[in-house]
């Protein structure tokens, strides 16, 4: 049941603000507006639907037993990593198995996923008598099979979100950084891996810091060593991508050396947001829309139509309300003081703040085009319901403060 003395109403309206937000994004990046004849598509009215069910959706989550929560999670969890296995058979839609299609209504796995193995693998590393070494290899061990079936599919980009959530459920589990620098000095090895001496330069440094921790020599060298494999090893990786996925890359390096392939994407999305200036061009006047001179504007580049369309202004609006949301959200993981739950709302808060980081940084041209979307914001059932669950859960975790399990 909700407890009004202990629900953060606060955090509930910054929610919904973003959600109403979405809707009109969505609204106007599906008007089609030429001259005086203005064509509007289907998706805007299909979001609408898709919060109602999501608000829905939380509200149910927030009214139901916390015993009954926590037994549904891992059968939950083992149907979800079925779904991944099964969504692998379907038929692939612009080259990736991710989703499961259903009288036109997609459902993506994947999504779901990343709440799941969030909450199973909080409840795996708050365990007490567990040793922060310990903590680590089965956080690490949590995550590998989602993973690895969402690399299968391929959808790199949400594998990205596993890490970084990982990482901070780490952090909020007094993980020491050594143990940390050690779960992150492959992402350093893989980037210093284009040129040689930087591989070098990165490995002393490594051991510099690794000795500075109070390691042996042991743990050292099996560290040092296994980066210089990884370091090694990434050419071999490298041909192993698919050709969209090297050309998203390098594209992120030259837009402009594919502007009418690789780079399309990310040259039109920085016109868009470039030409809104200061004040936009006015409520359904974005010519990069209008004219579908952007891609995929309603999803991964939403971003680049409200820049276009309510310029810096509006952009300013979007990501101060973005900064409230997650700066309530941080007071709300501080608040919670049941270990599994705050390690698992760390897991939560990191992965919307690095969706919404990525996503954004995509559309301006600060990250290569990942297939991320806008928490909130962009168009999509599975995305908008997992998100507003997943601040659910934070919601419900507040809501049973001084209920010890």
């Amino acid at each position: 049941m909700i407890n009004r003395k202990k629900f953060d109403f606060v955090l509930a309206a910054y929610l919904l603000a973003l959600i109403l937000f979405g809707c009109v994004a969505i609204y106007t990046a599906s008007c089609t507006t030429i001259g005086e004849y203005t064509t509007v598509a289907s998706n805007w009215w299909k979001q609408t639907i898709f919060a109602a069910i999501a608000i829905g959706c939380m509200i149910l989550l927030l009214r139901l037993p916390m015993p009954i929560f926590d037994i549904m999670i891992l059968p939950l969890s083992i149907l979800n990593i079925l779904a991944l296995i099964a969504v692998l058979f379907t038929q692939a839609i612009h080259g990736s198995h991710r989703w499961f299609s259903l009288m036109g209504i997609h459902y993506q796995p994947s999504e779901s996923a990343k709440l799941l193995t969030i909450i199973m693998t909080a409840r795996v590393i708050s365990k007490e008598h567990l040793s922060e070494l310990r903590q680590l290899f089965y956080g690490l061990g949590m995550i590998a099979l989602p993973v690895a079936l969402i690399i299968i599919e391929p959808d790199l980009g949400s594998t990205l979100v596993f890490g970084v959530s990982l990482l901070a459920m780490l952090v909020a589990a007094d993980v020491p950084l050594f143990y940390l620098l050690l779960m992150v000095s492959p992402i350093v090895s893989i980037v210093s891996s284009v040129w040689w001496p930087a591989i070098i330069i990165w490995i002393l440094i490594l051991v510099f810091l690794l000795y500075r921790s109070g390691l042996s020599w042991v743990p050292i060298t099996i560290a040092s060593i296994s980066n210089i494999f990884i370091a090694l090893f990434m050419p071999v990786f490298w041909n192993g991508l698919k050709d969209y996925q090297q050309n998203r890359i390098l594209t992120f390096v030259d837009p402009l050396r594919d502007p009418l392939g690789a780079g399309y994407q990310i040259i039109q999305a920085k016109i868009a947001v470039g030409s809104g200036s200061i004040l936009g061009k006015g409520w359904l006047q974005g010519t990069q829309k209008n004219m579908n001179f952007l891609p995929v504007h309603h999803t991964d580049f939403i971003f680049s139509v409200i820049g276009e369309e309510f310029g810096f202004v509006g952009s300013m609006l979007l990501l101060l309300l973005f900064t409230l949301f997650f700066l309530r959200l941080i007071r709300a993981v501080g608040e919670i003081k049941v270990p599994e739950r705050r390690i698992a709302s760390a897991g939560i808060l990191a992965y919307l703040m690095f969706q919404t980081f990525i996503n954004i940084g995509m559309n301006i041209g600060l990250v290569p085009a990942t297939g991320i979307p806008l928490p909130f914001i962009s168009y999509g059932g599975s995305n908008l319901l997992i998100n507003t669950l997943s601040v659910g859960v934070v919601l419900k975790y507040l809501n049973e403060r001084g209920f010890m399990k």
